[in-house]
């Protein structure tokens, strides 16, 4: 029995941040908090793209785009989805988590999720750097463990 084990260790990575512009205040916060996150773990910060799309429903056409040109170790994407009147919400919400999964899923490259869907602005800010943390920087490091994980598993495979 083999037990692996990957770490968030980012040197020698290329990573693409695509984020939300819609509730900016929010969705800056947690962009920054993912790119200081890349940087502390050794991704070069000429190795980062950070890329801005309108809304979180752009989030799985820009992580498709920028998976086919290989160029990314893995993708963080950050955006940040709140509870309105309407059920736009859990739309919105359902198809770009379920977009982003495809995308994962077929191109076989790891998307940190720091898709925020929240109840109300508080929700949101306390996710954005406040007492909950930073998700983007969460997703963050969970990008960059899953990349390690395909670099061993890929290894594991030569053995």
């Amino acid at each position: 029995m083999a037990e692996l084990s990957a770490t968030p260790d980012g040197g020698g990575r290329r990573v693409a941040v695509i984020a939300s512009r819609f509730n900016e205040e929010i969705t800056r916060k947690l962009a920054d908090g993912a790119m200081e996150t890349l940087v502390a773990r050794g991704v070069s910060s000429d190795h980062i793209d950070l890329i801005w799309v309108p809304g979180a429903w752009e989030l799985p056409f820009a992580a498709r785009a920028a998976a086919t040109t290989d160029r990314y170790d893995c993708i963080v994407a950050v955006g940040a989805v709140i509870r309105g009147e309407t059920s736009h919400y859990d739309i919105i919400a359902n198809e770009a988590s379920r977009g982003l999964a495809d995308v994962s899923r077929e191109f076989e490259i790891p998307i940190g999720f720091g898709l925020l869907t929240c109840e109300d602005d508080a929700q949101a800010e306390a996710r954005s750097g406040g007492a909950h943390g930073n998700k983007g920087a969460d997703a963050a490091l969970a990008a960059l463990e899953m990349a390690d994980l395909g670099a061993i598993l890929d290894t594991e495979d030569e053995d």
